[in-house]
């Protein structure tokens, strides 16, 4: 395998072009099991849903650290997109939406449970036992369901092939639950890159489309905001914390 051909990297992990594979590299901050386990995550939906998505290939050690080799996919993403036509912000939030919605219709059984993953995530923040166990409570009594639920459901992680065929990617956090968590997690995730007016018009048009009231994505906020505040990045944490202290949402 090649590594000179980088065309994605973070602070842990980067991802390399090789022909028609792409091998994302993990730092060695990575254990075996969680890379394991998002490549079994993928495998998973590969293998149980018809949506186009990378193909796994391999599991491997490069230079001692771990890396997972699946399909490169041509095209761009729905962000860069959105970026590079403003104009068009409208149409592209409509065709997010519904690839959303064909991702929430399908079921995967294998996958984790969101609702306990959610109850995991809680137990580790550093909030107050009070806060944790509302926190708990509002999980219990959330409705349950099955659907397939990306976990990081964002523009970045759409592909856009040259013959306009969405590709969902990075499935890492992909669990099986209530689908108003996951929508929950993506209006979250354009509020925390200041993103406010898109958020708001996701929420609507997905509420619209599905016929959901918000309410029901609403009592997932400040549950998400809890899970997300374990990452403990330092910017974030005045805004989620302010998320979670609301305990019913206006």
């Amino acid at each position: 395998m090649k590594l000179d051909n980088v065309i994605y990297k973070s602070e842990n992990k980067t991802i390399y072009r090789d022909g028609d594979k792409a091998i994302k590299v993990f730092d060695k901050t990575f254990s075996k099991s969680n890379v394991l386990n998002e490549a079994l995550n993928q495998a998973r939906v590969e293998e149980t849903t018809d949506l186009k998505i990378p193909r796994i290939h391999e599991v491997t050690l490069i230079d001692g650290k771990w890396a997972i080799v699946s399909d490169f996919i041509e095209g761009k993403t729905l962000e860069q997109l959105m970026k590079e036509n403003p104009d068009k912000i409208d149409e592209y939030l409509e065709l997010f939406v519904n690839i959303q919605i064909n991702v929430l219709s399908k079921r995967s059984n294998m996958l984790p449970k969101l609702r306990s993953k959610m109850s995991e995530k809680v137990d580790l923040t550093d909030l107050d036992a009070t806060t944790r166990y509302e926190l708990q409570a509002r999980i219990s009594g959330m409705k349950k369901h099955n659907k397939l639920c990306h976990g990081d459901f964002n523009p970045s992680n759409i592909i856009i092939t040259p013959d306009g065929e969405p590709c969902v990617i990075d499935w890492a956090h992909a669990t099986q639950g209530n689908g108003s968590a996951d929508v929950a997690r993506t209006y979250l995730l354009f509020k925390l890159k200041g993103q406010d007016e898109i958020a708001e018009k996701y929420l609507n048009l997905y509420s619209l489309k599905t016929d959901t009231a918000k309410q029901l994505v609403q009592r997932w906020m400040p549950i998400v905001a809890a899970s997300q505040s374990v990452k403990k990045k330092p910017e974030e944490r005045d805004f989620l914390l302010s998320w979670v202290d609301i305990v019913e949402y206006e």
